[in-house]
């Protein structure tokens, strides 16, 4: 199994054990996107899981994707109540997780997704739902649980698969910088080059130099608008964050 896809299977199982502590009652409360409720962030990965398992059948299938597919899940998905969302998600999370679980190792070499300009293999196929998946999860759990935080196992996939987002979602401020990033569980050098018109993250070899020293999973969620001054672990200077917190707002 590949390092992607179990990091998956883990982050299916915990969102089950997220979900299961939860009352009905919880559905209702506010995640952490402050326009969802607990029960519209199960929605998204639900519907999220039938969109991806389409799009996965039909590229193992040789077919083309129906364009139209994407909209009535998200109307379907958007039209059931709380509950259902909460309980129809789980089902489709781990029916998705089968999915790819299935298919053989011969397959998933040949295995190619695209996306606009950009393709995927297998594992970077398999990525795409693990940080959405686990970023979501966090979503819902810090809801109850301030101290929360993404487990290093996850973390330390989900840390060298950050190129992409921070290329797509990364809002530069017009200036020209370069921020040498140091992470811990796992250690990891980087750096995130910001151009008058762009933001781009690449891996550096250690030079002694370091701008910012901080867990992986807090710079996962950093990249994810996800590191707010009340969930910035105390071993990070906070100081040096508002400006990335501006560059990386969040999706």
């Amino acid at each position: 199994m590949s390092e992607q896809l179990e990091t998956l299977r883990s982050s299916v199982a915990h969102l089950g054990a997220v979900v299961e502590r939860l009352d009905p009652a919880d559905f209702d409360r506010q995640a952490y996107p402050s326009e969802w409720s607990i029960a519209d962030v199960l929605s998204h990965i639900g519907s999220g899981a039938v969109i991806l398992a389409r799009q996965f059948d039909d590229i193992v299938g040789g077919r083309a994707s129906d364009q139209d597919f994407n909209q009535s899940v998200w109307d379907e998905w958007n039209a059931k109540p709380p509950a259902a969302q909460v309980a129809d998600a789980l089902i489709a999370d781990s029916a998705l997780l089968e999915r790819l679980e299935s298919l053989p190792d011969d397959r998933r070499d040949q295995f190619q997704f695209s996306m606009g300009p950009m393709n995927f293999d297998f594992a970077g196929f398999v990525g795409l739902r693990l940080n959405e998946h686990a970023l979501h999860t966090w979503d819902v759990e810090v809801a109850f649980d301030p101290a929360a935080t993404l487990s290093d196992e996850v973390a330390g996939v989900v840390v060298d698969n950050l190129e992409m987002i921070v290329r797509f979602t990364g809002k530069p401020s017009g200036a020209t910088r370069i921020v040498r990033v140091h992470t811990n569980n796992p250690s990891r050098n980087l750096v995130l080059s910001f151009g008058p018109d762009s933001i781009e993250l690449s891996s550096n070899e250690p030079d002694g130099h370091v701008d910012l020293e901080i867990p992986a999973e807090s710079f996962v969620r950093l990249i994810y608008g996800r590191l707010d001054p009340d969930h910035t672990p105390s071993v990070v200077d906070d100081s040096q964050l508002d400006e990335l917190r501006r560059s990386f707002p969040g999706i």
